[in-house]
């Protein structure tokens, strides 16, 4: 018997083979040192992201940023993006001030606007996210307009305009009072139709038009007036499209409506352009904001034709994509 219960002790010794004194069930490593059941933990669970991204700028890239900025959410909930609606050119005021990380907008930054953000210290990358198609929209009610001319809509909107009724638009219209509708002068929509339709004559100011930078404010304005005319982005009409009316533009080669297929093809023109986002590149220094750009390029294009935009192509977001990097 005793010399049975030494047998024993003397295999309980072997079994734990030399353990350093450790026990329990700790996992086995493989020859270059990896834990065999499960190895190490994500790259990404090990650097969890967090922090406050702030946006500002165009209503008419807001629906863009915010979905990208939803869907980023899901993946990093500690990340918070905020996403502010103040114009192209208000953006830019923030974004050369230091104010935020990113700015959305509807046309390239000016000369002028480049130059207030270098004083000011700030050196960006512009990347484009996605095409858009200006659209011309009218009330539910005006069963007269089947199109408008770009010379029509200059001689509606530019400044010095006596146009009072459609009557004064073209012969055979009805002399119903015509009422305008436009984006603020800090908005780069304001801008871009400025310079595609007024030859860069300004838009009218008198006691009828109503601007705003809200575009829904600009939805209501139309709906609710039988003689008004307003423009927005494309992606606002098609939200819209059961209380407003959109215009065909004819601009030399037959009215042409805007859709994703005219605004891609180019053949909506000129009122078809491209919309950015601009970074600044201190900021980008920073992983939380470096994970949402990246991201956002690399899946704007599928989200963008579900909230009323045209994608790029996938080459060009292939070179956009290598902006950030660079």
């Amino acid at each position: 018997m005793l010399a049975m219960a030494m047998l024993l002790v003397f295999a309980a010794a072997c079994g734990n083979g030399g353990s350093g004194g450790e026990t329990g069930n700790a996992p086995a490593e493989s020859a270059n040192g990896a834990q065999e059941n499960g190895g190490s933990k994500p790259a990404e669970e090990e650097a969890k992201l967090s922090g406050d991204i702030v946006i500002d700028g165009s209503s008419t890239v807001y629906p863009l940023t915010e979905a990208a900025a939803e869907e980023f959410n899901k993946e990093h909930p500690d990340v918070r993006v905020t996403v502010g609606v103040s114009g192209t050119g208000g953006g830019f005021e923030k974004f050369a001030a230091g104010e935020i990380a990113i700015a959305d907008a509807s046309r390239p930054i000016k000369d002028e606007e480049a130059q207030k953000a270098k004083d000011g210290g700030v050196d960006f990358i512009e990347l484009s996210v996605a095409y858009d198609g200006l659209s011309v929209v009218i009330n539910k009610e005006n069963d007269w307009v089947d199109h408008l001319t770009v010379e029509e809509l200059n001689k509606i909107f530019a400044a010095g305009s006596t146009v009072k009724t459609w009557a004064d638009v073209r012969e055979g219209f009805p002399a119903e009072p015509i009422t305008l509708f436009s984006p603020g002068a800090d908005s780069g929509t304001y801008d871009y139709f400025n310079e595609a339709i007024l030859d860069k004559k300004g838009i009218r100011n008198d006691d009828l038009i109503s601007f705003s930078e809200d575009d829904n404010t600009l939805v209501q304005g139309v709906a609710g007036n039988k003689g008004g005319i307003g423009y927005f982005g494309f992606a606002y009409f098609e939200e819209n499209a059961d209380k407003l009316k959109v215009v065909p533009i004819e601009a030399g080669n037959g009215p042409v409506e805007p859709t994703l297929e005219t605004i891609k093809d180019g053949s909506y023109s000129p009122l078809s352009r491209p919309l950015y986002i601009y970074v600044n590149k201190a900021e980008l220094e920073r992983p939380e904001v470096k994970a949402f750009v990246q991201y956002y390029i690399d899946n704007i294009g599928s989200m963008a034709a579900e909230v009323g935009y045209v994608p790029l192509p996938d080459e060009q977001y292939a070179k956009e994509a290598a902006k950030i990097e660079g």
